[in-house]
């Protein structure tokens, strides 16, 4: 299968740790392989051995009995121990190994990718289908080839004390592989179903924990318990299907396991009744009849795990395969040190080849220290515009420069390292805010941290928080407010101190009071950059070099505040309107 052919890339490193825990494994699975024989021993060489005296047996009694007790109690327990921890050894540094590149993956997925994929479905890929892989390693990998270990182990030791009753023993067997295959097969396909049903769950349940507080502002509980319920009730069903065929596979196998101890116990009790067999080599066979039947329904067991984990295998690999929608190109230029001209030419663009045109032959120029503002309806291209300068998204035609460089041509990291971005809902993650800070430049020093706050009006409020510049801000910043949120984001642009400057509705969603201080530290960090800014409140932008009216992916005005304003065009009408409301 394609899946486990690739999934051996991974375990290929560790195929010598593998291979001594099978080593091992197969000395713990044969030592209990005694006691049958050991039981054979006790009834015919001594219980009814009539050559021997009363003490005679107790001392060979005593003596076989301590040998065994050494073999269990002494040589078996490390033996148990170092099989177990290679065996979890391997696969946790398998599973760390997956885990690592799919993170990798992800990080370079464009965010077409994230706009069309839950955050609960790709999170359950990298956590549970990865989690499941692992009894591949445990079962497919290391029990499969111990319990096939063990029962070829058992045949031979049967095939010495008796061949006939051997054959009787494993005339079953084909039946067994048989049962196997079929249901195998049937299992895989529902594990699948299973699996997807799960992640839809997570997904649903991730979403609706992040967004807990519109359900209550709105009063949805019962509405979204309904949702949820369906939801729930979906893998509730796919789980019960699977169940169903798992059970009919373990009512056939077992049955078919079951048979070969009557057959025995059948042909055992002809063959000692005239005198062609002795009652320990009976004994002796039914405890082998166990030791090779309990493997075979292991293997049954193993067999519905490994469709889980197969299933999960195709799950993970789906994840792998997802293109790049944007990246660097073999022979990527690094970027030097930009002046900071940005220019666009004849773009078009769509977000999905089917989907409508966002941005209709646009071309524009953008001076090096010039602060240009970008103006509009909603849904005109504005925000489109600044995602295409970061190489967020690519062009479906016509070409985006700095600097007179295609950033095509530009390596991804080099570009955005250039370039400082600051939303309207800027994303904090659930660490401390000098940790968020860091985040403009991991390397800087405690100090620069302190004056990238300063220079956005943030130092005074974190110095207020319980633990100062180790305050742990919550999922997303949920422990500061809009406008904290916002100056932290800001304090890391300034860390950053990138040459382009994208202030993308920075302010619009603020009080008055924490807009002031906002404003007054985004004109300190617009200072002799490139500053490229989106706003709803055309108050904010009349200060601008350029400002430029998308209307319907087009340039519809270009031009400072004055000369639009004396146009009385498009910009004009919407400047009256903002100024009556």
């Amino acid at each position: 299968m394609d899946s486990i052919r690739r999934y051996m890339r991974f375990v290929k490193p560790y195929r010598w740790e593998i291979f001594v825990t099978i080593i091992i494994g197969i000395l713990k699975f044969a030592i209990p392989l005694f006691i049958p024989f050991l039981t054979k021993i006790v009834i015919d060489d001594i219980i009814l051995k009539e050559t021997l005296t009363s003490a005679e047996k107790i001392t060979q009694l005593i003596y076989w009995l301590g040998g065994t007790i050494i073999l269990f109690f002494i040589i078996r327990p490390p033996i148990e121990y170092y099989r177990q921890y290679f065996a979890q050894h391997v696969g946790n540094k398998v599973l760390f190994d997956i885990r690592k590149e799919l993170f990798g993956h992800l990080q370079r997925l464009s965010l077409k990718y994230y706009a069309n994929t839950r955050a609960g479905e790709v999170i359950s890929r990298v956590i549970n289908d990865v989690e499941q892989t692992k009894n591949f390693i445990m079962i497919g990998l290391m029990n499969l080839w111990l319990d096939m270990a063990t029962i070829l182990i058992v045949i031979a030791i049967m095939l010495s004390m008796d061949i006939g009753l051997t054959l009787v023993a494993i005339v079953s067997l084909p039946l067994f592989a048989i049962s196997v295959k079929y249901f195998f097969g049937k299992l895989r396909d529902l594990t699948r179903k299973r699996s997807q049903a799960l992640a839809s769950v997570q997904s649903y349940l991730h979403e609706r924990v992040s967004g807990i507080s519109i359900i209550k502002s709105f009063a949805l509980e019962k509405h979204e318990q309904k949702i949820f319920d369906k939801e729930n009730g979906e893998f509730l069903d796919r789980s019960l299907e699977h169940t169903v065929w798992n059970a009919k596979s373990f009512a056939v196998v077992n049955t078919i396991t079951d048979i070969a101890p009557l057959l025995v116990i059948g042909w055992a009790g002809y063959e000692v009744i005239n005198g062609n067999l002795t009652v320990g080599t009976v004994a002796a066979f039914m405890g082998y009849i166990e030791r090779l039947y309990a493997p075979l329904r292991r293997l049954m067991n193993s067999s519905t795990t490994l469709t889980q984990s197969i299933a999960s295998m195709d799950r993970m690999f789906e994840l792998m395969d997802e293109k790049y929608d944007v990246t660097s190109k073999l022979n990527a230029k690094s970027l030097p040190a930009v002046r900071g001209q940005v220019e666009f030419k004849n773009v078009n663009f769509k977000y999905d080849s089917e989907g409508n045109t966002i941005l209709n032959e646009m071309s524009f120029q953008i001076k090096p220290g010039e602060t240009a503002a970008f103006v509009g309806m909603s849904g005109g291209g504005k925000s489109t515009i600044v995602s295409l300068i970061p190489r967020f998204y690519d062009v479906t035609s016509g070409e985006v420069q700095i600097d007179g460089m295609n950033v095509k041509d530009i390596n991804l990291q080099s570009l955005r390292s250039q370039i400082g971005i600051v939303l309207q809902d800027n994303i904090l993650f659930s660490d401390s805010v000098k940790q968020n800070i860091l985040m403009g430049r991991p390397d800087a020093t405690d100090d620069e941290v302190i004056e990238a706050a300063k220079a956005a009006n943030a130092h005074e409020f974190i110095m207020s928080l319980p633990e100062g510049y180790d305050t742990k801000v919550g999922e997303r910043g949920v422990k500061l407010s809009g406008g904290q949120k916002q100056r932290v984001a800001i304090a890391r642009v300034f860390l950053k101190n990138p040459p382009i400057l994208v202030l993308d509705e920075a302010t619009s969603a603020l009080d008055l009071e924490s807009e002031a201080l906002i404003q007054e530290s985004l004109e300190r960090l617009a200072h002799n950059r490139t500053t490229i800014m989106i706003a709803h409140r055309l108050s904010t932008i009349t200060h601008a070099d350029r400002i430029f009216v998308i209307d319907h992916g087009e340039v519809a005005e270009e031009g400072t505040h004055d000369v639009l304003m004396e146009k009385q065009g498009v910009y004009y009408d919407l400047f009256q309107i903002q100024k009556l409301d």
